[in-house]
């Protein structure tokens, strides 16, 4: 597998850039888990996980569960953690843990990530934050994933910009792994982890060039490999995923 080119590189990124307008256009409400609740399900569950494209740490997850009145999160602007700046994520974190019945945070380190790929890490990210629930939720609304877990659940694609339990999750995990990298920032400071949290900015990919990777970092995904000068041919290597990338100065 050869590394992307430039002009490959500018057209994914062009294409998250417009994905990402297309998200900011759609509306986060509790329309989901009321239609659960129709249904009969009462204690539903949010589940969604943050760091998926990035080259070092781990991946985390996040499962809440809200009380059934969600207007408040709403008029206070809650939506997809990406689509918002980081005192808006900090200022929701709090209040989605003043008001949440239960609430979980998971994360599996990137040692499993290489083991395992980061698809099934993320999906056992997310089992684990669902077990961690003080309370069985009986349904869970997952973004755009299932889950190995005997609960019912739906996988809502863009789930984190239209069910406000999805999106709330989204905050938890986003704040939980922001504040975990600006904390790995000044044991690994060669890396400017506090800026760009882990993903692979031209910052860090010129630090991984000049230092090469530490034990946090990814060594199955691209630049990571490519860095160590390992076999590139690997059928778990990738860029980055294009859901995952977000505004370094956020």
């Amino acid at each position: 597998m050869t590394a992307p080119s430039p002009n490959e590189i500018g057209k994914t990124v062009g294409a998250a850039a417009a994905k990402q307008r297309m998200l900011r256009q759609l509306i986060c409400s509790d329309g989901p888990e009321q239609a659960l609740r129709y249904r009969g399900f009462r204690c539903i569950a949010g589940v969604d996980e943050v760091g998926r494209g990035a080259l070092f740490g781990p991946v985390v997850a996040a499962a809440v569960i809200l009380p059934e009145r969600l207007s408040g999160l709403s008029r206070a602007g809650l939506k997809d953690s990406k689509q918002l700046t980081r005192k808006e994520r900090e200022t929701l974190d709090k209040r989605i843990r003043k008001m949440a019945i239960a609430l979980s945070i998971a994360e599996v380190a990137a040692e499993t990530i290489d083991q395992v790929n980061i698809y099934q890490a993320t999906r056992l990210a997310m089992r684990a934050a669902v077990e961690g629930l003080s309370i069985s939720p009986d349904h869970l609304l997952i973004d755009a994933m299932l889950v190995d877990h005997p609960c019912a659940q739906t996988s809502l694609y863009y789930g984190d910009s239209l069910s406000l339990s999805i999106a709330a999750a989204s905050v938890l995990a986003k704040v939980h792994r922001d504040g975990l990298m600006r904390e790995l920032d000044a044991v690994h400071p060669a890396y400017g982890l506090a800026a760009h949290k882990g993903y692979g900015t031209p910052q860090h990919r010129r630090a991984l060039a000049e230092h090469g990777p530490c034990p946090l970092h990814r060594r199955t995904f691209l630049h990571v490999a490519a860095a160590e000068s390992v076999d590139e041919a690997s059928e778990d290597l990738l860029l980055f995923d294009d859901c995952d990338l977000e505004d370094p100065k956020s």
